[in-house]
C-alpha cells in the first residue's frame, strides 16, 4: 500500500481563478497589483523567499508525488483557506464554485491520483449546500470548513443543514485554519510571524472542536467524518481533558446537547487528525485517542513543509509499530476521504 498524502496544498492565482468564476465578478475583490481574490496579511512566510514553492498545476504536484513516493495526494487551496473572511455572501459563492471549477477542470482530468477538497461559502448556508451536493457530484473527496474568519464558530445550528448534506452524501468535513486575521485566536498581540504562526493552527482548532462538541454536532450527526487539519495531534489529548473536565462540571446546565464527555466523540473513529513526524508525544497520543484516526499529511509547497523527509522519519520512529506506521501512511485517508484500493 503506497503512500498517501491527506494535505497537500494548491497554489492557486487570481488569474487561475479569474477564468473561471462569474464574469459579473471577474474585476471583483482587489485592484490591479493585488495578490489575489482572497485577503492577505503582509507577513513574510517564505524568509525573503527562501522556503517554499509553488504549486498552482496538476503537472508540478505529479512530479513532486513521484519524487516523493506518494501514491495519492488530498489537495486543498492555499488563497482559499481564507475562505471565511470574505464577507460579501454572493461573491464568497461565486469564488468557492470558481476554484472548485478549476480544480475540477485543470486538476481532475490529469491524474486519478490528484484529489480535492472542495471550498464552501458557509456565508450562504443554503448555496453551501448546494455547492457541497454539487462537488460531491464532480468527484471531490472532501468539503473544506473555514477555522477563522466567520462570524460565528462552527458549532452553531446555522451550520447544521450543511452537517446534515455531509452526512447523506458520504463527505467527510476538514476544519482548516490559516494564519490570516491574528485577532481570532489571540495573535494580534505579536509583531512577529514565528509568534502569530505558532499559535494560529492549534489556537484555531482548539476553538472550532469546543464549538462543533459543546454545541452537539457529533451527537446530532452521528455518521458525520470530521478531520481537524494541519496542526499535528499532541495538542489534542490535552484539550480532550479540560473539555471533559468542563462538561463534567457544567455540562447539564450549559452543553446540553453534548450528551456523553467529549473525549468520547473525539477519540472515535470518524474523527481525525493528522501526525507530524517531529511531534515528541507521537506514540503516546496515538496510544491515548483510541480509535480515531491519525493520517499523514505533507504541507506542501507551503514554507514549513517537511515534504519528503517526513514520510522516512515516520517509518524510522521507535515508538509505533509497523502496523500504526501502515496506517498514518495510507490506510487512515482511505478511510477518511473514501478512497479505494
Amino acid at each position: 500500500m503506497g503512500v498517501i498524502d491527506g494535505d497537500g496544498h494548491i497554489t492557486e492565482t487570481t488569474e487561475q481563478l479569474a477564468a473561471y468564476i462569474d464574469p459579473a465578478y471577474r474585476e471583483y475583490g482587489p485592484q490591479p497589483g493585488a495578490r489575489g481574490y482572497f485577503s492577505t496579511d503582509g507577513w513574510d512566510r517564505s524568509v525573503r523567499g527562501t522556503l517554499g514553492h509553488s504549486a498552482g498545476d496538476a503537472k508540478t504536484w505529479l512530479e513532486t508525488m513521484d519524487q516523493g513516493g506518494l501514491e495519492a495526494a488530498v489537495l486543498f487551496p492555499t488563497g482559499g483557506l481564507g475562505i471565511g473572511w470574505v464577507r460579501e455572501p454572493d461573491f464568497a459563492v461565486a469564488l468557492c464554485r470558481a476554484y472548485n471549477d478549476f480544480f475540477h477542470q485543470e486538476f481532475m482530468p490529469q491524474s486519478p491520483r490528484l484529489k480535492g477538497v472542495a471550498l464552501l461559502p458557509l456565508q450562504d448556508v443554503s448555496e453551501a449546500v448546494a455547492e457541497l451536493r454539487r462537488a460531491r457530484q464532480m468527484g471531490f473527496v472532501g468539503a473544506m470548513l473555514p477555522a477563522v474568519g466567520l462570524r460565528k464558530p462552527l458549532g452553531h445550528s446555522d451550520f447544521w443543514p450543511i452537517y446534515a448534506e455531509a452526512e447523506r452524501v458520504q463527505c467527510m468535513v476538514a476544519v482548516h485554519a490559516t494564519v490570516r486575521g491574528p485577532h481570532f485566536f489571540g495573535g494580534d498581540l505579536f509583531e512577529r510571524f514565528i509568534e502569530v504562526h505558532t499559535l494560529s493552527h492549534p489556537f484555531a482548532q482548539m476553538i472550532q472542536m469546543t464549538s462543533i462538541v459543546f454545541q452537539g454536532v457529533l451527537e446530532a450527526f452521528p455518521r458525520l467524518k470530521v478531520a481537524f487539519m494541519e496542526a499535528g495531534c499532541t495538542w489534542v489529548p490535552y484539550w480532550l481533558g479540560r473539555m471533559d473536565e468542563e462538561w463534567e462540571k457544567r455540562g447539564d446546565l450549559e452543553a446540553p446537547v453534548c450528551k456523553r464527555k467529549p473525549s468520547e466523540y473525539l477519540t472515535s473513529d470518524r474523527v481525525f487528525y493528522p501526525a507530524e513526524a517531529s511531534e515528541w508525544l507521537l506514540g503516546p497520543t496515538i496510544q491515548s485517542l483510541g480509535s480515531a484516526g491519525i493520517f499523514y499529511a505533507s504541507d506542501w509547497p507551503h514554507w514549513d513543509h517537511e515534504f519528503p523527509e517526513n514520510i522516512h522519519q515516520m517509518r524510522e520512529r521507535k515508538d509505533l509499530t509497523d502496523e500504526v506506521k501502515h496506517e498514518i501512511l495510507g490506510g487512515t485517508a482511505r478511510r477518511l476521504y473514501g478512497l479505494n484500493g
